[in-house]
């Protein structure tokens, strides 16, 4: 038998159905049996898997979802990982992002104000608060990380954003498309949301960030704000936050 922890949390319980669903989809055909407990303080997602095919399944899901750490002592010093922002608004000036650590507690993952305005913002005065606001930054956003050194005696994770981010928000920003951040839905749910709210041709795309997170991306001259009415009345328990190029460049371009 092997136990996992998923690299993925369920924002209510009715997402635990929806991660039956999808294990029963990534897992068709295979010899292997699932039962999936979520840990009541951190919502994180605990598998076990048995069966022959029991190695077949578990690569599948390092490809498509990933695993958390669990303990900081499995955290290494330069690594990339995933995790999701967290306490944005009490973090002070620090980033704080959970990759997964919670045993025997939790430990998240700094990256500090320093390093956001040297790889978003290229200024020294510019607060958290506006590199979030300017670059769709908010709580539970899935983000990529490179760690910089683990301090296992005294519970700290420093880090700074992987490149692969980096690079992914500046294609973003170069595309000049809105993007509308969903989080806390699945993908079936944010497809049937636009087919009802009719959205299907001002959305040319669908980007997952995680199994409950994902970026609309909007045909050029869509305003993303304007469609979260229209999707939030269908997706009630998902969250949004706009990503807006031309806000971004107005920003920076302004000084």
């Amino acid at each position: 038998m092997t136990a996992v922890t998923l690299l993925t949390k369920i924002y209510c319980s009715n997402q635990r159905r929806l991660i039956d669903e999808t294990l029963n989809t990534l897992f068709e055909g295979l010899d292997v049996k699932v039962s999936v407990d979520v840990d009541p303080n951190e919502s994180w997602v605990n598998l076990s898997l048995e069966g022959e095919d029991e190695p077949i399944a578990k690569n599948i899901l390092a490809r498509d979802v990933g695993f958390c750490p669990s303990v900081i002592e499995n955290i290494v010093s330069f690594s990339t990982l995933k995790g999701f922002v967290t306490d944005l608004k009490g973090s002070g000036k620090d980033l704080l992002v959970d990759v997964g650590v919670y045993r025997p507690k939790p430990v998240l993952a700094k990256v500090p104000l320093e390093n956001l305005q040297t790889e978003l913002a290229e200024v020294n005065r510019i607060s958290l608060d506006k590199i979030a606001e300017l670059w769709g930054i908010c709580e539970n956003l899935p983000l990529k990380i490179k760690v910089v050194n683990v301090d296992i005696p005294n519970s700290a994770v420093n880090a700074k954003l992987a490149t692969e981010q980096i690079e992914k928000y500046l294609f973003w920003r170069d595309s000049l498309l809105d993007r509308l951040l969903v989080l806390g839905a699945s993908l079936p749910q944010v497809k049937l949301a636009m087919t009802q709210a009719m959205l299907n041709r001002d959305v040319i795309d669908i980007e997952s960030l995680g199994m409950f997170e994902h970026a609309l991306v909007c045909k050029l001259g869509t305003d993303a704000a304007g469609l979260i009415p229209r999707l939030g009345r269908r997706i009630r328990a998902a969250t949004f936050t706009v990503f807006n190029p031309r806000k971004i460049n107005a920003f920076f371009n302004s000084g």
